[in-house]
């Protein structure tokens, strides 16, 4: 009897995880505080800032708590791939990469925040992996491969860093996920892995051979129906501006690398979505986890503001076939469903900064945002 191939994916994905410095502090195993920044020498600082704003947070949290209603979802939709850009060291060192303001790290002994979330994937191309230097990259990776957590972007040498992913999700195919970063987003070029040197991912630019080197890692691997992704941390952290370098790389890694889904992350805030020849362009995700809470300036950006995409991706046809937003709020550390204005507001900038690409969503009952597909 031939087997049925179902021919839906759906994938989770998200910007970026900042488990360390405060968040690590309220988890059961906070590491050593001690940090290097102009502004704060201990971590333990942004857990005091976060307290004065919304009130005290009852420590030590288990796992779960960051996660919030945001493992309600996962439980509601059952996606099959849990795809997050980890933007934190997970290392005890204290060795700190000198002459760099802020520097991300999570206890080892708090792995179980990412593994009890069921997270599949984690995007280690970017600009804090290496924030407690080599030492920090090699446990990051050894704790990850022990908890049985997949990772691509990173790696004691260039082929490693460059390694793509592989998830066999058997009835309904295989994704494939490339993580790469720019200098654009901050990662020092110094931290590029090279034949005989641990590193990230780092592209050299934009180009057509750096697409063409890109494709040449998914042909070597792929099959007829695979899903591939390319998940990428590139440009500022703050403003709405989509470059046009950007939009032609997305738009060639589309075009001649056959990529699926552009996973774009760095932006502290949600930025324009695409889609191209049916094919789904985040452009930056937004922060997901962050110890923010109680900083000023930028709120302009409502960078407490967290979104979740949810994707199905139709393999038979080979095209996004729904994106699903589910709005959340960081508060006490902690992700929490977005009220109906925030809901509102977040339908508005992904509609503003969509006209340029014909995107256009609609705000549904139950506060989630719904990408209208032509």
């Amino acid at each position: 009897m031939n087997m049925t191939i179902e021919k839906i994916i759906s994938i989770f994905l998200c910007g970026d995880v900042m488990l360390g410095r405060g968040i690590d502090q309220i988890l059961p195993h906070p590491g050593d505080p001690r940090i290097y920044e102009p502004y704060m020498k201990s971590a333990k600082g942004y857990v005091d800032i976060a307290e004065d704003k919304n009130g005290e947070i009852d420590k030590p949290v288990d796992y779960s708590y960051v996660w919030g209603d945001a493992l309600k979802e996962f439980d509601n939709k059952k996606p099959d791939l849990k795809i997050i850009n980890l933007e934190t060291s997970v290392t005890s060192s204290r060795d700190y990469w000198k002459h760099k303001g802020i520097h991300y790290k999570l206890n080892p002994q708090n792995i179980n925040v990412i593994k009890d979330a069921g997270i599949d994937f984690t995007s280690l191309a970017n600009n804090h992996v290496l924030d407690w230097g080599y030492k920090g990259l090699d446990e990051t990776i050894k704790t990850l491969s022990d908890a049985k957590i997949k990772f691509a972007g990173a790696g004691i040498d260039k082929s490693l860093a460059e390694k793509v992913a592989v998830f066999d999700l058997k009835r309904k195919g295989r994704v494939l996920i490339y993580s790469c970063g720019s200098i654009t987003s901050g990662i020092p070029n110094e931290w590029s892995a090279e034949s005989n040197r641990a590193g990230v991912n780092l592209i050299p630019d934009y180009s057509i051979n750096t697409v063409r080197n890109i494709k040449e890692k998914f042909d070597a691997i792929r099959g007829k129906n695979d899903i591939s992704i390319v998940s990428i941390h590139w440009g500022s952290n703050w403003g709405y501006r989509i470059s046009k370098a950007h939009m032609e790389f997305a738009h060639n890694l589309i075009d001649l690398a056959g990529v699926n889904i552009v996973h774009g992350h760095s932006s502290h805030h949600p930025i324009g979505i695409e889609v191209y020849k049916n094919r789904l362009i985040l452009y930056g995700c937004g922060d997901f986890i962050n110890d923010y809470e109680g900083i000023t300036g930028y709120e302009i950006y409502r960078d407490d503001l967290a979104l979740m995409y949810f994707v199905d991706f139709d393999t038979d046809m080979g095209k996004i076939s729904k994106l699903k937003i589910i709005p959340m709020q960081i508060k006490n550390f902690k992700l929490n469903y977005a009220g109906r204005n925030y809901a509102k507001w977040i339908k508005h900038v992904l509609n503003r900064e969509g006209k340029a690409f014909d995107t256009e969503f609609k705000l549904l009952s139950d506060n989630s945002i719904e990408l209208i597909i032509n």
